[in-house]
């Protein structure tokens, strides 16, 4: 539904696509919030040590560089760079974030428990767009404790990374799981940096087949080699564990597809340096009281013991901030089903040939509540920051009410 300034619009996540919609909402002259559980862009910091495949110029939009160039403080890094997160976070999300446009409307260490409608309840006025005329209720939890915001509009960009798949049979918790999940990485650990002194030496637990497993896998190779005592065994769901990671035909991203192919010789190599086991599955995980980990396989009696569990199984959001509003939520990824649908019919796997879907795709029953970003995605992998921005356009012309708004097209890009 169109919403004119003067309007609130709330936006959940200081990530990068957070950042992203609250830049875009300013330049229109809106009043913006953005609520963050920790400290801008942290959750790119939780994995910073990992070289992203995409040059900068894929992780950029034009109204954040106009952003940063007008403060004159940041110099920003090339088009070409391949970045790590921690550099990524440091020379663009950092410095955008203290922009004069979002410094003000933003609140680190402050999590949103709870969006609904200030006087109407979920189950009323079922996908009516009278509901609009409720503002939304947003309670959060900060460094000074809870409080209650209105905004006519909500943009959920939270993420994925708060809640991780789990290791069971069937996708549901292994026995034990539960208890022991701040004792599990289930982001790639700085294996070769700051993390090596608990896998140099020990016997890891590595399970996961995407590019995530695939990055930890390669760094702990080349920790046995440099170590003969260090030792990792990877576990995949699949039956074929000679190729794990899937590669794309001719990729265009040479570091994707070379940590692809290094990753699956990894995998082939029968006396190499990890263990493969496929088609697995985790039954139970318990802790002694010397910090191993006791792992007992589906299918088998007996445990084995690791010194470190990695996770590389992937996330898939956290949906109970919402579950008070009328949300349509697709049965088998758990994103909005709008735009679930419209990614069931495209047919490439590879995250560099999706396309925007559309403005359409983007509306929940509830009118004014979006969800963009990786959290839009829930289990379809092939997010891309790129994606992000098209849909933070593309929903920008539905709040506007104006089909051919489009921010990026009419702001400069000319770098100084």
């Amino acid at each position: 539904m169109a919403v004119d300034t003067p309007a609130t619009i709330a936006i959940i996540g200081a990530g990068p696509i957070g950042l992203e919609a609250a830049l875009y909402s300013r330049f229109l002259g809106y009043d913006v919030l953005v609520f963050e559980q920790g400290l801008v862009a942290e959750s790119v910091q939780r994995w910073g040590h990992v070289e992203m495949f995409t040059p900068f110029s894929m992780n950029c939009s034009p109204l954040g560089v106009a952003a940063i160039q007008a403060q004159g403080s940041t110099e920003l890094p090339s088009e070409d760079q391949l970045l790590t997160g921690c550099q990524w976070r440091t020379r663009y999300l950092i410095p955008l974030s203290q922009t004069d446009l979002l410094a003000d409307s933003i609140h680190q260490r402050t999590n949103v428990v709870k969006v609904g409608r200030q006087s109407v309840l979920k189950h009323e006025m079922l996908g009516a767009a009278e509901r609009a005329t409720s503002r939304f209720r947003i309670l959060v939890d900060g460094v000074n404790g809870e409080a209650v915001h209105q905004a006519d509009i909500v943009i959920d960009c939270s993420g994925v990374l708060g809640v991780a798949n789990w290791l069971g049979s069937g996708g549901g918790p292994a026995v034990g799981e539960r208890a022991l999940i701040d004792h599990i990485d289930h982001l790639p650990p700085d294996v070769l940096g700051k993390d090596k002194s608990r896998f140099e030496g020990m016997k890891t637990l590595l399970v996961g087949a995407g590019y995530s497993a695939a990055t930890t896998a390669v760094e702990l190779s080349r920790l046995v080699m440099a170590n003969s005592e260090t030792q990792f065994v990877w576990a995949v769901r699949a039956v074929e564990t000679h190729t794990p990671i899937t590669r794309h035909t001719n990729d265009r991203l040479a570091s994707r597809d070379q940590l692809a192919q290094t990753a699956n010789a990894l995998a082939s190599q029968a006396d190499g340096p990890c263990r493969m086991r496929g088609e697995t599955s985790i039954e139970s995980i318990r802790r002694d009281d010397q910090g191993a980990f006791w792992i007992r396989f589906y299918g088998q009696d007996a445990e084995e013991s690791f010194d470190n569990l990695v996770a590389n199984v992937g996330f898939c959001g956290d949906n109970t901030i919402t579950d008070q509003l009328q949300v349509h939520r697709c049965y088998a990824s758990d994103g909005p089903m709008n735009l679930a649908a419209t990614l069931s019919q495209q047919t490439t796997a590879d995250c560099l040939d999706q396309k925007s879907t559309g403005a359409d795709s983007l509306k929940n029953p509830e009118p004014n509540l979006y969800l963009l970003g990786s959290k839009s995605y829930a289990r379809n992998p092939s997010f891309l920051f790129a994606v992000g921005l098209e849909q933070i356009r593309d929903l920008f012309t539905l709040i506007g009410d104006r089909e051919t708004l489009d921010l990026y097209a009419t702001v400069g890009t000319a770098r100084s």
